[in-house]
């Protein structure tokens, strides 16, 4: 009669002590699993050479009742078990997802789970197709295949499908233990994504910010270095939080915008303005202002960074405060599209580098427009060359 067994989080035990006890734990180096046990009273240890939960706890307890598998034995593999939807993206999250940034890790574990539900966790990913594709699209967009239950739109339903083709095409490309590739080809490749032809992408103007700044310090002084660092930068919100004293020069006027807190994960130095300068200044004088503090600390505990929520949160109090009526679209971000728009006629190299854009082409067609002003001002300019 077998023994009862034991489970926890870091091995799996089966058999009984002194007869046929066997324990199956992951490597810490490799993180592939390891099966141990004793003969003649001696420990052994020997890879498994995956990293297949199941599979292991499976073993093991073959192994205990004596029936040894073609693996442990040495003897040639028996055909390899079918890779499921689930073995796909538990071997993704662990080798490849700790690689980014927070905020993408947790979208990582997010859709996971959304593409786990919708296809089933032991659906073959080489068996996906067309329908599936368009299925999901539909039922997504109808609020019936996400987390939320609520619509979304075809922006959102593009950056989950291009998570998808992004695991797909991973394992396409690597390979097991064995050397076997984990998909022959991604099913899906070729697939047109659904864009979204109207995206709502505000760019606050001169006289919105000029009424924010004027309430700034009203709502918050953290808010009024934020709204001045986020116009003369032109960098994200949330990298502008995570910003130390040590990283900030005055003597030479720039700031070092560290990888890890930037989404394209682009580490840079950018020189920086006059009122900039003044902001941090202010930030300075009111913070503790040296070393690895944060230029703006949180509230409630000064050695942590605030969050974005909190930006946000600011954000929405200074535009009642300024009498800002409610657009939809109108935030942090739009401080973004306007430093790109103001610079347009810098050439996109400066301005990349001057924004922590690693692409020009994003730049061109999610960040730049121009206004009136600029559009009269070319058709004067070539008023003047044909004359």
């Amino acid at each position: 009669m077998m023994a009862r067994t034991k489970r926890s989080r870091r091995a799996y035990s089966a058999g009984e002590w002194g007869r046929n006890r066997v324990r199956v734990f992951p490597d810490p180096k490799t993180g592939l699993y390891q099966i141990e046990w004793r003969e003649n009273g001696r420990r052994l240890t020997r890879s498994l050479k995956h990293r297949d939960w199941s599979r292991a706890k499976r073993q093991a307890d073959e192994f205990a009742a004596g029936f040894e598998g073609s693996e442990l034995n040495g003897k040639k593999d028996a055909e390899p078990e079918p890779l499921t939807l689930e073995r796909l993206f538990d071997i993704y999250g662990e080798e490849v997802t700790p690689s980014k940034a927070k905020r993408t890790r947790q979208r990582d574990r997010v859709l996971t789970a959304v593409f786990l539900r919708f296809f089933g966790r032991d659906r073959r990913p080489d068996t996906l197709s067309q329908r599936d594709w368009d299925r999901f699209i539909r039922e997504r967009r109808a609020g019936r295949a996400g987390l939320s239950g609520r619509p979304v739109s075809n922006r959102t339903i593009e950056g989950d499908l291009t998570f998808l083709m992004a695991v797909l095409n991973w394992g396409a490309r690597s390979r097991d233990e064995q050397g076997r590739l984990f998909l022959d080809r991604n099913p899906l490749k070729g697939l047109r994504k659904p864009v979204e032809k109207n995206p709502n992408r505000v760019v606050l103007d001169d006289d919105e910010y000029r009424a924010l700044l004027r309430v700034s310090r009203q709502v918050n002084w953290r808010f009024h270095v934020a709204l001045v660092l986020a116009h003369e930068t032109g960098h994200r919100i949330g990298a502008i939080c995570k910003l130390r004293w040590h990283d900030i020069d005055f003597e030479d006027g720039t700031i070092r915008w560290r990888a890890e807190h930037e989404k394209t994960g682009y580490e840079h130095t950018t020189p920086v303005t006059a009122e900039a300068i003044a902001a941090l200044e202010e930030a300075r004088r009111m913070s503790d202002g040296t070393g690895d503090a944060p230029v703006l600390p949180a509230g409630t505990d000064p050695t942590r960074c605030m969050s974005s929520s909190w930006a946000q949160w600011f954000w929405c109090r200074a535009e009642t405060r300024a009498g800002l009526e409610p657009k939809r679209g109108r935030g942090w971000h739009s401080l973004r599209r306007k430093f790109a728009s103001d610079l347009m006629d810098q050439p996109l190299k400066v301005l990349c580098q001057l924004g922590g854009w690693k692409n020009a082409h994003t730049v061109l067609r999610c960040y730049q427009r121009a206004d009136e002003g600029q559009l009269r001002k070319a058709l004067e300019s070539r008023r003047k060359v044909r004359a």
